[in-house]
C-alpha cells in the first residue's frame, strides 16, 4: 500500500475568496514505512499573502517572486501523488486548494479524488480521542513526537511530523520502522518482536516545583466537585 503524508501552505484560509497555494510537502510510505521519498515545491501564486497567513508559515510574498506558478509543477505533482492514499490533517482544507488549483490551471484532472483515496487523520483522531484537542501539536504530545524544532507551520516539516504520528495512532512503535529491514529484526517472521538495545541512561524529567503546586490546586477543584480524586488514593 502506498500512502503519501501530505501538507500545503496557502496564502489564506478560502479558495472561494482567491486564495492559492504556495507551498505543497509530501512524504511517502510504502506498506506503513517510510521510504526517505519526499515531494516539496514553493509555488507563486502571483497575488499577495495575508499578513495572518505569513504569521503562521512564515513565507513571504518576497520570497516567492521567483518560484514557479503552480502549472508549471501540476504534472510533477499529479505523478507523484496518483494512485495512492493521502494521509492528510483536516483533509478537506488542503484537497478544496488543491482541487482549486487544478481547476484553476486546468490540470491533467479536476479533482484530487480522480486519482487518490484520502484518509483524514483529523477525523480519525476525534473518533479515538472525543471532546479532546486533536490538532497536531497536541497529537505530538499524547504520542511524544517531538516537534520542538517547529517555529512555524511548513508543508514538508508537518507532513513528516504528521506521518511519525500517523503511525503511532494506528500502529503503535513497531511501525516506525523505515523501508529496509530494522536492525535486530527477523527476516524470516515478520511478525517477530524486534530486539530494541537501550544505550547509555535514560533522562528522566521531574515536575518542577511550581508544576506541583499547580498540580494539586488543580486537583483541589476536581476534589470539590467529585469527593474523591483518584490520583490522591
Amino acid at each position: 500500500m502506498r500512502q503519501i503524508v501530505l501538507d500545503t501552505e496557502t496564502t489564506g484560509i478560502n479558495p472561494k475568496e482567491g486564495h492559492r497555494i504556495i507551498e505543497i510537502g509530501c512524504v511517502e510510505m510504502v506498506n506503513r514505512k517510510l521510504t526517505g521519498n519526499t515531494y516539496h515545491v514553493y509555488i507563486n501564486p502571483h497575488r499577495d499573502i495575508e499578513e495572518e497567513a505569513i504569521a503562521v508559515h512564515g513565507i513571504t510574498n518576497e520570497f516567492l517572486k521567483d518560484k514557479p506558478a503552480f502549472k508549471q509543477i501540476a504534472q510533477e505533482f499529479i505523478d507523484f501523488i496518483k494512485g495512492a492514499e493521502l494521509v492528510i490533517h483536516n483533509a478537506p482544507f488542503d484537497i478544496g486548494f488543491m482541487d482549486n488549483e487544478f481547476a484553476l490551471n486546468n490540470s491533467a484532472i479536476k479533482k484530487t479524488s480522480e486519482i487518490c483515496t484520502v484518509l483524514d487523520t483529523l477525523a480519525l483522531a476525534r473518533e479515538m480521542r472525543p471532546g479532546q484537542k486533536n490538532n497536531l501539536d497536541a497529537l505530538c504530545r499524547v504520542y511524544g513526537v517531538d516537534n520542538t524544532h517547529r517555529t512555524y507551520h511548513g508543508a514538508l516539516l508537518d507532513s513528516e511530523i504528521l506521518a511519525e504520528v500517523y503511525l503511532w495512532m494506528t500502529g503503535g512503535q513497531t511501525a516506525m520502522s523505515w523501508a529496509h529491514e530494522s536492525e535486530g529484526s527477523d527476516p524470516k517472521n515478520k511478525n517477530a518482536p524486534r530486539v530494541v538495545n537501550f544505550e547509555g541512561i535514560l533522562k528522566v524529567v521531574k515536575a518542577s516545583a511550581d508544576e506541583v503546586s499547580k498540580h494539586e490546586a488543580y486537583l483541589d477543584k476536581i476534589e470539590k466537585k467529585s469527593q474523591e480524586v483518584v490520583w490522591r488514593s
